[in-house]
């Protein structure tokens, strides 16, 4: 198993138990959940298999609604990022910014990498909360939960980021 594949392993876990064990406890005005586990989705290799990435984030996903019983909202959600960061990522990037084989977030303009991250996290958390409620007579409680959840996970990912991750 080489370095990469290693520290995949280990991210998907610790975040795995971060969430788990830590973020799950924490309910700030009584409804906001960070929810930082989707940091393994943006942080995957791109130049990796897009299968196996799909199928990995997919059981991301499942292990959080194992532990949350939350009937596979988690998975939906993952899966659906984990789907479309590609064609986000080249949409803020560019053509001429994008090299696969040396992406590193931390490389790029800041700017990007906070609204690559943001846009991501919103989707996440749209999907999250549009799935919990399903209804559209709950859709100020959809938006209201989905800004203020994704704003602390886009602070507390951006802090893990800066400080976990080495600049190349």
């Amino acid at each position: 198993m080489n370095n990469l594949a290693l520290n995949n392993f280990i991210r998907f876990f610790g975040l795995i138990l971060l969430q788990v064990f830590v973020l799950n406890q924490v309910n700030l005005f009584g409804f906001v959940n960070p929810m930082v586990y989707i940091l393994w989705v943006v942080l995957y290799p791109i130049k990796k298999e897009q299968g196996t990435f799909l199928l990995l984030s997919f059981l991301l996903g499942i292990f959080i609604d194992i532990f949350m019983n939350s009937g596979g909202i988690n998975a939906a959600a993952t899966l659906f990022i984990a789907f479309i960061r590609m064609p986000i990522l080249k949409m803020i990037l560019g053509k001429s910014d994008f090299d696969f084989v040396s992406f590193n977030l931390r490389a790029i303009a800041f700017n990007k990498a906070f609204f690559y991250i943001s846009f991501l996290t919103f989707l996440h958390h749209f999907i999250i909360f549009g799935l919990e409620y399903f209804s559209f007579s709950e859709f100020t409680s959809i938006i209201s939960k989905t800004l203020l959840t994704s704003i602390f996970t886009i602070l507390i990912s951006i802090i893990g980021i800066l400080l976990f991750s080495k600049k190349k």
